[in-house]
Order: structure tokens, then C-alpha cells, then sequence
């Protein structure tokens, strides 16, 4: 009988060379660092390229690794770094709100959050997420897409657990008010 090892497993046996975990460990995390990318990317093309860059640094990295975080917290870090490098290295402009032409429908809580109601909504963010400041986008991607904790988050972007929730609600206001400036155009 095999026994199934744990990240933090595969990670130290990576490390010790074995390549065989760390084709393991890569495989295991793809699709999340993959989605994560994905949100932070301006196209799937550009996701692709990212995933590829962040799945470098996390090996290369991996001797650095010391497990005092998990391992798919301290990937979500390198990840996220590596994204923002390409980012930068690209000098990628988002694209302009006017330009994107995908209907939706917007629902508002009572908090005033914007959020998705269907498949197209979900589409559409992910063409209008771009437009979201860098620094508060990569903690909401954090947060609602990979569903990362405020602390994680803080942990990942070594920041304080204050910071991480402010930027998180100003993203999703300027989320919410990308939005609702789409939503008036499409009706017009």
C-alpha cells in the first residue's frame, strides 16, 4: 500500500532532489496557481506565460522553502511575485472599461459589494478585472478566487492583516464602481 504524502512531504523530498516529488507537488498545484495568474493576467495567453513563470520561481525557489508557512501559502507568494514581475516586465496596460463589450447583469448586496449572478457575470469580471488597481486586485484575487484567508494573504504579500482588508474593500469598490460604469454604457 502507498501512502499519499502531504505537500510539505513532497516539498522536502523536492528538495532533497527527488524529482519524482516535485513533479508530484507541481502537478498538484497547476490548476490554483494557474487561476491564480488567470485573475491577474489581462488574457489567457498571458495567464499561460505566467503560470509558466511562477512554476519556474516556485522551483527555483524551492531550496528557500523552509515550511514555517504551508507550502501552497508560500507558492501563492512566489506565484503572486512572479505574476507581478511579468506584469511589470510586460509594462501590460489593462484594457480600457470602454472597450469591453460583454453584457451583464449586476446584482448589489446590501453592502454595496457588485457581485456575480451568472456564468456571463463571470466572464465579464474576468474581462474587467484587469482594470483593477494592482494593489488591491492581487489581495481580492487572493481572497475570492483562491479563497486565501486575511492572514494568508498577509502572510503572502508580507503585509499587515490592516492593509490586506483595506485593500481588499477598495478593490472591490473600484470593482464594483467598473462595473456599474459598464453596466451604464451597455445600457445605453
Amino acid at each position: 500500500m502507498q501512502i499519499e504524502l502531504d505537500d510539505q512531504q513532497l516539498a522536502t523530498q523536492a528538495q532533497a532532489g527527488d524529482r519524482d516529488s516535485l513533479n508530484t507537488l507541481l502537478s498538484r498545484n497547476y490548476q490554483r496557481v494557474f487561476m491564480l495568474c488567470r485573475r491577474m493576467a489581462n488574457s489567457e495567453a498571458d495567464a499561460h506565460d505566467y503560470c509558466q513563470d511562477a512554476l519556474v520561481s516556485i522551483v527555483k525557489g524551492l531550496p528557500r522553502f523552509d515550511g514555517r508557512s504551508s507550502f501552497s501559502t508560500w507558492s501563492y507568494r512566489v506565484a503572486t511575485n512572479a505574476c507581478l514581475d511579468a506584469i511589470r516586465r510586460n509594462k501590460r496596460v489593462p484594457m480600457p472599461v470602454d472597450q469591453l463589450t460583454v453584457a451583464q447583469t449586476v446584482e448589489t448586496q446590501s453592502d454595496g459589494v457588485t457581485i456575480a449572478g451568472d456564468v456571463v457575470d463571470k466572464m465579464f469580471i474576468d474581462e474587467i478585472l484587469p482594470a483593477v488597481d494592482d494593489a488591491f486586485r492581487v489581495p481580492l484575487v487572493m481572497r475570492e478566487v483562491t479563497g486565501l484567508s486575511y492572514n494568508e494573504i498577509a502572510e503572502t504579500l508580507d503585509i499587515p492583516i490592516g492593509t490586506v482588508r483595506s485593500r481588499i474593500s477598495r478593490g472591490r469598490k473600484q470593482l464594483s464602481e467598473l462595473l456599474g460604469n459598464q453596466k451604464g454604457m451597455n445600457a445605453v
